[in-house]
């Protein structure tokens, strides 16, 4: 059985525990590898070689880092097919939907190779007399970053390209579910000549997470995950005064107003919905059909559902894969029984698809209910698969309180020909990220990804310029240089003219 360990201090290392998690490929559901979970010893070790590096790394110009990355970009491509395919054999997504997620990692990186330039400060002559004051951005020192399952490449590279880009030295713990991603970053970072103990990865569960977030010298936090989870990081890291972003969960609206191009809609809503299987916290599983356009968006949403070809993410023919584990296939299966339970109309059941050869997969087809109400479960928490929730308002303004009133505020879309519609609703939508046609408004990477209310605890979000925010703190030097005449003592708040 192959067996995935650690990558500390640029290498392989095998951690003190004993304690192993299972790797399944999710489209056969047979065993595929077993992953080592990081000790609190392990952490530490961690911990102390990138606190070790970060003396060097942080006082390297600015340019220098950029070099590095710069190779990263270009290793990273030209490895693309590799990791591409790791990406698909542990999470079980299509192909093409992971070669795109990488690419969205990898503009990041492009990002991150402009540091040069991100990194200037401000400079004000003559604030007073003969009185200077600028402003530089300067490392935090070593910075962790806890990611998610359903991104093993794009989520990670939200993360650890910006912080070390920054001079931070950085401790990835990847999903323990589909690791391999991590680890062949990491070793394509030490090819591009990242110095021993910038960047390393540590597998591990709850144990490990909670040995990042008490550990006196990691002094920032960044998380993707479910919203209690991200609650607790949030809470816990900043009892142990770090500075920390944790994203959380969704439940994301797509509204469909009654003048759009439906054809444009419906095809946004599938790919949107069932692109990745769901698992995707910028998934739209809650279609908002207002006044009269019910029907007909019903009708064409299930004509494509019910031909969605679902297989193996290797299938060049497939659209949907499987989902990630058993486990997770058991969970989402509930959430459509509950659905059914609550009184929703399940228009399309996706439950129960058997494909030949792939019978221990985990696979589920794409499911589609109707006459959803906001007092239902399945409307109101994150599923995270392929399931799409219709809810009919009568107009505007109910569908517009519908998104505002939801607990989650991470992503929104609207379909619409009307310029006003479109610029009122991302003006009073309390919403993160907005869509006006566009099914999936995830920013590019210069500029940012965050969500509001319960979809993001802490105050910056991720990449981009609020992420060179995060990962530096900033230092105002306010000078004044002596012409050799002594000046008396002042005990005032000094005034500067």
């Amino acid at each position: 059985m192959n067996s995935i360990e650690h990558f500390i201090n640029g290498k392989i290392t095998k951690g003190f525990s004993k304690k192993t998690s299972k790797i399944f490929n999710p489209a056969t559901g047979e065993q595929t590898a077993e992953v080592n979970l990081a000790s609190k010893n392990d952490v530490d070790l961690a911990v102390e070689k990138a606190k070790h590096a970060f003396t060097d790394w942080s006082r390297k110009p600015p340019a220098q880092r950029a070099r590095v990355i710069f190779k990263f970009k270009e290793l990273i491509e030209k490895n693309s097919d590799e990791i591409t395919k790791l990406i698909v054999s542990e999470h079980g997504k299509v192909y093409e939907d992971a070669k795109g997620s990488l690419t969205r990692g990898l503009e990041v990186v492009e990002f991150a190779c402009g540091i040069p330039h991100l990194l200037k400060g401000e400079f004000s002559e003559n604030v007073g007399t003969d009185v200077d004051s600028w402003s530089i951005r300067q490392p935090l020192g070593v910075c962790a970053g806890i990611t998610p399952f359903n991104f093993p490449a794009m989520v990670p590279m939200w993360m650890f390209p910006m912080a070390i880009a920054c001079g931070n030295t950085f401790i990835l713990k990847p999903s323990e579910k589909d690791p391999s991603c991590s680890i062949k970053l990491a070793q394509l970072f030490k090819e591009a000549g990242l110095p021993d103990g910038v960047f390393n990865v540590v597998n591990g569960d709850k144990e490990t997470v909670d040995a990042l977030l008490t550990n006196k010298d990691v002094v920032a936090i960044s998380f993707v995950g479910s919203t209690p989870i991200a609650k607790y990081i949030y809470e816990k890291a900043a009892k142990n005064e770090k500075r920390v972003q944790a994203l959380g969960g969704a439940k994301n609206h797509c509204v469909i107003m009654p003048d759009c191009d439906l054809d444009q809609a419906v095809n946004g809503l599938m790919g949107a919905a069932y692109g990745s299987a769901g698992e995707r916290c910028m998934a739209q599983s809650v279609a908002v059909a207002v006044g009269k356009i019910g029907n007909q968006l019903v009708n064409k949403l299930a004509k494509k559902v019910e031909s969605l070809k679902v297989g193996p993410g290797l299938d060049k023919n497939s659209e949907m894969g499987p989902l990630v584990t058993k486990q997770h296939l058991e969970k989402v299966e509930g959430y459509v029984d509950l659905g059914v339970q609550e009184g929703a109309k399940l228009v399309v059941d996706g439950r129960n698809i058997k494909l030949q050869g792939y019978e221990k997969g985990f696979y589920i087809g794409g499911c589609l209910f109707d006459n959803v109400d906001k007092k239902m479960r399945i409307y109101k928490e994150e599923i995270f698969g392929p399931v799409l929730s219709v809810v009919r308002v009568r107009d505007f303004e109910t569908a517009v309180n519908l998104v505002n009133e939801h607990e989650f505020g991470n992503g929104t879309s609207i379909y619409t020909r009307d310029g006003d519609v479109g610029r009122t609703f991302a003006t009073k939508i309390k919403i993160g990220m907005v869509g006006i046609n566009i099914p999936i408004p995830v920013p590019v990477a210069y500029h940012s990804f965050g969500g509001w209310k319960r979809s993001l605890f802490g105050d910056q979000h991720m990449h981009g310029p609020e992420g060179v925010r995060f990962y530096t703190k900033l230092k105002t030097i306010t000078s004044k240089w002596p012409k050799g005449i002594a000046s008396d003592p002042e005990f005032v708040m000094p005034i500067l003219n």
